[in-house]
């Protein structure tokens, strides 16, 4: 007989259900969904389920009575082992035939043999021992060992959270910057690893409750800035009990069909569990652009300030008229709004390097997170106009995010330009080729090293195809192999080519590596081109090879001459007939 239990995973911290420590469920109710109304209405009155109407079996009616007796099952069974008082959240799924439910627990022993003793009444739910399955559960929890307590952190040092799908990282880094600007020796955990004043200490993916952990136990630093990502808050909950301070960058779709998230609107309900537990006396950063963010005023404790490119947002306007704060960007300088004052000018956009000149959207949306939250920690205001100014798209600052170089192109040419960036979904790949257009040559071309990791749907490998083909005139695979995880490189040049040939673009070469497929781009660019390259597997890799081949990091004025240039050029085309 298959086991009712599917999964039972413990969440440490913070999470999707509760803002503390839980157990997670995911259950198979097969047996609950064909039962007779007989047997349903049995069940019902044993767990106390009062005028309980099940409906036929294999309906949505049983489904509906279904999501309330399991709910109402597991109160039972704590209640009879001497639980008086628990909170249980039950979630459907996408199969008919499975649900969600969650508890909270402060005895970890105890709590996982609980999941076990409902899974093992729901085993029983078409044999003859129903009533007595219930009671043989609840003896179960009764006898075991109470276990050890949550690992939940609270933090002793100012905390700065960082979520979202796009410039999480690059605004965690960011902030850290200002901080260490600042004299402060910040310690901040990222999908690349752990780093301490600087300086990685561990590397590996540390966007989930480990990598915050691990920041905080150091004894020396005074500020933390943790970047938290979907996978970590589901699989894990979030590892600290509060934060003082959190920045939700966006929510578009990425990860997708993973962990029982599949829509947009459920992924922003995971990115709302860390600006739900910013301290009430805290600041809650939010992106007044995006409607599933800003949404997210709803749920928090904290005060808002949230951040716009447009001045006359309604989310500034409201939030303002709520006491809140914003920032935003006026004449071309980022400004911070409170209510009744006039705008206070940090800085002009141009004067920072991130923004590429304000050609890349993203980035300026990056900046003006960072700065708020930079402000939001009590960072003195030159002290992040300066911060803002020196931190630079390079592979020092910001590895693997819009780093730029050129690679030369003979005596008197313009050379080729390069950019490297992780570009992992729709949003990210359309921000490169935004990025890329807004720095070719007059005549040149964009050429794209596409690639992809294999933890997405079937249906954003074949958009991201689409999207390389359509807005480059160059377009080849550079494939991850470090990154399959569960498919094969034939099942990804497939899914890459159908997107491709949507567009009309047929035979996508393909190469085996990262490097394979930026040296064979480079080789057929000619100058004023740029190649791009969706980066993640061989990141220092592509640093060696551009350096072996005489390519340099572009400086700051040097991507504001690309820019400016490509501008002029644009003003100058003739208008279409």
């Amino acid at each position: 007989m298959t086991s009712s239990l599917l999964e039972l995973r413990v969440l440490e911290g913070p999470n999707l259900y509760f803002p503390r420590a839980a157990i997670k469920l995911t259950l198979d109710i097969g047996g609950l969904s064909i039962a007779s109304e007989e047997t349903a209405t049995r069940f019902a009155a044993r767990i106390g389920l009062r005028n309980a109407r099940p409906g036929s079996p294999e309906t949505g009616f049983r489904q509906r009575f279904a999501l309330r007796a399991v709910a109402r099952l597991v109160r039972a069974v704590a209640q009879e082992s001497g639980t008086l008082r628990l909170g249980v959240r039950v979630r459907s799924t996408s199969n008919p035939h499975e649900v969600v439910v969650a508890f909270p627990w402060r005895h970890r022993t105890k709590a996982e043999e609980m999941g076990r003793a409902v899974g093992s009444v729901l085993d029983a739910i078409l044999s003859a021992d129903l009533e007595t399955a219930v009671s043989a559960a609840a003896e179960r929890v009764r006898a075991a060992e109470a276990g050890p307590a949550p690992t939940t952190i609270t933090p002793t040092i100012p905390v700065v959270a960082v979520t979202g799908t796009n410039g999480k990282t690059t605004t965690s880094r960011m902030v850290a910057h200002i901080a260490r600007t600042h004299g402060l020796l910040v310690g901040w955990s990222n999908t690349d690893g752990i780093y301490v004043d600087g300086e990685m200490v561990e590397a590996g993916d540390y966007s989930g409750p480990s990598g915050a952990g691990r920041v905080l136990a150091h004894p020396q630093v005074q500020l933390a800035v943790t970047e938290t990502a979907r996978g970590g808050i589901l699989l894990k909950g979030i590892g600290l009990a509060r934060n003082d301070v959190s920045v939700v960058t966006n929510v578009t779709a990425d990860h997708l069909g993973l962990q029982g998230i599949d829509t947009v609107d459920q992924l922003a309900e995971v990115k709302a569990v860390v600006p739900r537990i910013t301290r009430r006396s805290g600041w809650a950063v939010l992106n007044a652009d995006d409607p599933r963010v800003y949404a997210m005023r709803t749920v928090i404790r904290a005060r808002p300030w949230v951040f716009s490119r447009d001045v006359d947002s309604p989310g500034v306007r409201d939030t303002l008229s709520d006491g809140g704060r914003a920032t935003t960007v006026i004449d071309g300088w980022v400004c911070v709004l409170r209510p009744n004052a006039d705008p206070d000018p940090l800085v002009e956009l141009v004067e920072v390097p991130m923004t590429l000149a304000g050609l890349s959207r993203f980035n300026v949306e990056n900046t003006l997170a960072a700065a708020s939250a930079a402000l939001a920690i009590k960072i003195p205001r030159d002290t992040v106009v300066e911060g803002l100014r020196t931190f630079r798209p390079d592979a020092e600052h910001n590895p693997g995010r819009m780093n730029f170089f050129t690679l030369p192109g003979g005596p008197d040419t313009l050379g080729t330009s390069v950019v490297m960036d992780l570009a992992h979904n729709e949003a990210g790949l359309e921000a490169l080729m935004e990025i890329m257009n807004g720095v070719r040559a007059p005549g040149g071309r964009l050429l794209l090293g596409l690639g992809v990791v294999g933890d997405r749907t079937d249906e954003l490998i074949e958009k991201l195809g689409e999207i390389a083909a359509r807005d480059s005139d160059v377009v080849a695979i550079g494939h991850k192999e470090k990154y399959l995880r569960g498919r094969t490189i034939e099942e990804l040049e497939t899914l890459m080519r159908a997107g491709a040939e949507r567009v009309g673009v047929t035979g996508v070469p393909a190469y085996p590596t990262e490097v394979a497929v930026l040296a064979a781009l480079v080789g057929q660019a000619l100058p004023g081109d740029v190649v791009g390259l969706m980066c993640h597997a061989e990141r220092e890799e592509c640093y060696d090879w551009i350096a072996e081949h005489g390519g340099t990091p572009d400086t700051n004025d040097t991507l504001a001459t690309k820019v400016r240039r490509a501008a002029e050029t644009e003003e100058r085309a003739p208008a279409a007939p």
